[in-house]
């Protein structure tokens, strides 16, 4: 079938010609559609394919930044405190988060240590740190120049973080162990575990539109 090209001119210019802030683009399908006011907890979906262009979240950015200053006080007290006691033979030993990344670098495996450190405690502080000055930038109304590339430079670290599987060695370790010492979690341990699902509850519940919008850039 023969396409009339002066129909597709047209369509394409009033595409085009509409406000940038009222376009969004499927992310799997790349179909645009006009930004409207959805109600509170609603979803817009993707006619075509069926995936989520945005949503209304209540209270989406201060709920966040309070559980991005909560996971700050979480990872503080989980590098702060023991993380595990190890009781064999009347004799005990502490451990804490660095404890397992210094023994990999003093037995020549200085590149895995790296990448534990940087997926386990770097990455999850520099999130947590970058959302706490996003976030309580725009709760104070104070025009930040870099916020932008702060917030795409903290969205493009979260497949880097790798708590959970850290967490999940811990535990398969500590089941090896059971056998031959009593083990006894530390506060590190219940606050790194606290701090996973603070993570991923700030993740959640942000809504990365609402930044754009409240600094008036675009995405």
């Amino acid at each position: 079938m023969k396409k009339n090209p002066d129909r597709l001119l047209v369509f394409i210019n009033k595409r085009i010609n509409m406000p940038k802030e009222t376009l969004i683009a499927c992310h799997e399908c790349d179909l645009l559609y006009a930004v409207h006011p959805l109600p509170t907890r609603s979803t817009a979906k993707c006619e075509r394919c069926g995936a989520i262009l945005y949503q209304n979240k209540s209270n989406s950015l201060d709920r966040t930044l309070a559980l991005s200053i909560a996971g700050l006080v979480l990872f503080v007290l989980a590098n702060a405190f023991p993380f595990l006691a190890f009781q064999m033979k009347g004799q005990a030993t502490e451990t804490n988060l660095l404890t397992g990344i210094v023994e990999l670098y003093k037995t020549d495996m200085e590149a895995l240590a790296a990448l534990v450190f940087f997926t386990t405690m770097l990455v999850p502080l520099i999130r947590l740190l970058g959302l706490v000055y996003i976030l309580l930038s725009l709760r104070l109304n104070h025009s930040t120049l870099y916020l932008g590339r702060i917030f795409r430079f903290q969205q493009s670290l979260h497949p880097w973080s790798m708590m959970e599987v850290f967490m999940l060695g811990i535990l398969v370790a500590v089941v090896k162990l059971d056998q031959m010492a009593t083990i006894v979690p530390g506060i590190g341990l219940w606050s790194f575990a606290a701090l996973i699902f603070v993570l991923a509850a700030a993740a959640a519940s942000l809504d990365p539109r609402l930044v754009w919008e409240r600094q008036g850039i675009e995405s």
